[in-house]
C-alpha cells in the first residue's frame, strides 16, 4: 500500500518538474510577441511600397500652343447720345441686348418746338425772297437807264447795293432753315452702324442735354479677347495666328490674332494680344478667360496626359528615380493632341508615373512593375495606403 501511495506521488513530482523543465505557460508567449513585430513591420513596408507603372517621354510632332489669360471686350464701342439740347425724351424703342442696323430708329426727342422753328424760318426766307425780287427789279430797270442820264449815278448804285443786300438776306434765311430742319432731324436719334445694343441709359421723359450718352452700341457685335502674354513670348505670336478661347462653362470658341501691342506694360512687364473671336453666345463682354495661341507644330517631348498633375497651379508630373523614389517635377505644357501632352522640362531618359500619381507625394517610395501590368495597381496600392 505504502508503495502504491510513493507512486503516485513520485507521478505528481516527475509532472511537475516535467513542467518546470519546459519553462511553464510564461515562456510560451514570448514567441507569440516575437512574431507580432515582424508582421508588423511587413506591413509597414507594403504600405510604403506602393506599385506603379512608369513611362519615358517620347519625342513626337506635337502642336506647340502658348497659353494665356485676358479680358474679353468689345472690338469698338460707340457712344449714342442726343445731339439737340434741351428736348425731353419721347420715345425709346430699344433694350440692351437688342441688334440694330445701321440708320434703325433708336429713340425719339419731343420735336413740337423744333417743328415750329421750322415754320417760322420757312416763313423768314419766304419774306426774304420777296423782298430780293423786288430789289432785283429794281436793279435792272436802273441798269436799263444807266448813262441816259434820267437818274443820277448815285441812285443806280443805291438800287444794285439794295439787290446784293436781299440776296444776301436770302442766303442767309436759307441757312436758317437747313439749321433748323437739321435740328428737327436730330430729334430722331439712329444706329450710327450695326451692331449690338450692350447698355442703355435713356429714360423717356427726361430733359436731354446735347451730348448725354443714351446707348451704347458694340460696333457689329464684334468682340475681341485681349490677352496678357509675358514680353518673352509676344515675338512668338504674329498676326494671322490661330487661338482658342476658353470661357468658363463655355465651349471652346476659335479666333485669330489682329494684331500685338506695341507697347509693354512696365508693371506687368505684359503686352497685350488682340485677337478677333467668332459670334458666340458663350462669350460676353467683361468676362475673363482662360486661351491658347496655337503656334504650329514642333518636335517635343511628350508623355500621356494621365502622367500630368495640377497642383498649387503648376503642372507637375511624379518623377521616378533608380532607387524608386518619387520626385514632384514643375513642368511646362507646350500642348496637347489627342490623349497626349508635349512638355517642357525632362529629360528624355526621365521615368515618369503613368497614373495614380494623385496618391503620390514627394519622397515616397514606389515599386516600379512593367508596362504589361494593369494599370489600375497604381491607384489601387495607394488607395489601400
Amino acid at each position: 500500500m505504502s508503495k502504491q501511495v510513493w507512486t503516485r506521488a513520485s507521478w505528481v513530482v516527475l509532472v511537475a518538474s516535467g513542467l518546470t523543465a519546459c519553462g511553464g505557460a510564461d515562456p510560451a508567449a514570448k514567441p507569440e510577441q516575437g512574431t507580432a513585430a515582424p508582421s508588423a513591420a511587413a506591413a509597414s513596408a507594403a504600405r510604403s511600397s506602393l506599385t506603379v507603372r512608369v513611362v519615358s517621354p517620347q519625342t513626337m510632332a506635337m502642336p506647340v500652343a502658348l497659353s494665356a489669360t485676358g479680358t474679353v471686350a468689345a472690338w469698338q464701342e460707340a457712344v449714342v447720345g442726343a445731339e439737340a439740347n434741351g428736348l425731353r425724351l419721347a420715345n425709346v424703342l430699344v433694350e440692351a441686348g437688342d441688334r440694330v442696323r445701321k440708320g434703325q430708329l433708336l429713340a425719339t426727342l419731343q420735336s413740337d418746338t423744333v417743328r415750329a422753328e421750322v415754320a417760322q424760318a420757312e416763313a423768314a426766307l419766304a419774306e426774304a425772297q420777296a423782298a430780293a425780287a423786288d430789289a432785283e427789279a429794281n436793279a435792272q430797270r436802273a441798269r436799263a437807264v444807266q448813262g441816259s442820264g434820267a437818274m443820277s449815278a448815285q441812285a443806280i448804285g443805291q438800287m444794285l447795293t439794295a439787290a446784293q443786300t436781299a440776296q444776301a438776306r436770302v442766303a442767309a434765311q436759307q441757312a436758317a432753315l437747313g439749321a433748323a430742319k437739321l435740328r428737327l432731324a436730330q430729334t430722331e436719334i439712329k444706329a450710327p452702324d450695326d451692331g449690338l445694343i450692350s447698355a442703355r441709359t435713356a429714360t423717356i421723359g427726361a430733359v436731354v442735354p446735347a451730348g448725354q450718352e443714351l446707348f451704347r452700341l458694340i460696333r457689329q457685335g464684334r468682340l475681341e479677347w485681349r490677352a496678357e502674354v509675358p514680353a518673352a513670348d509676344l515675338a512668338r505670336i504674329k498676326p494671322g495666328q490661330p487661338a482658342v478661347l476658353t470661357p468658363a462653362g463655355g465651349n471652346a470658341v476659335p479666333g485669330v490674332v489682329r494684331r500685338v501691342a506695341p507697347t509693354v506694360d512696365a508693371q506687368t512687364r505684359n503686352g497685350v494680344v488682340y485677337v478677333d473671336l467668332q459670334a458666340s453666345p458663350a462669350v460676353k463682354a467683361g468676362m475673363f478667360a482662360r486661351g491658347e495661341f496655337q503656334l504650329g507644330a514642333a518636335q517635343s517631348l511628350s508623355l500621356p496626359s494621365s502622367a500630368l498633375l495640377l497642383r498649387d497651379g503648376f503642372d507637375v508630373v511624379m518623377r521616378v528615380d533608380a532607387k524608386g523614389r518619387v520626385a514632384q517635377t514643375k513642368v511646362t505644357v507646350l500642348g496637347r493632341e489627342a490623349q497626349r501632352v508635349a512638355v517642357q522640362g525632362l529629360a528624355p531618359d526621365a521615368r515618369v508615373v503613368v497614373s495614380g500619381g494623385a496618391f503620390l507625394s514627394d519622397g515616397d517610395t514606389v515599386k516600379v512593375v512593367a508596362d504589361a501590368a494593369p494599370p489600375v495597381s497604381a491607384p489601387a496600392s495607394a488607395a489601400s495606403r
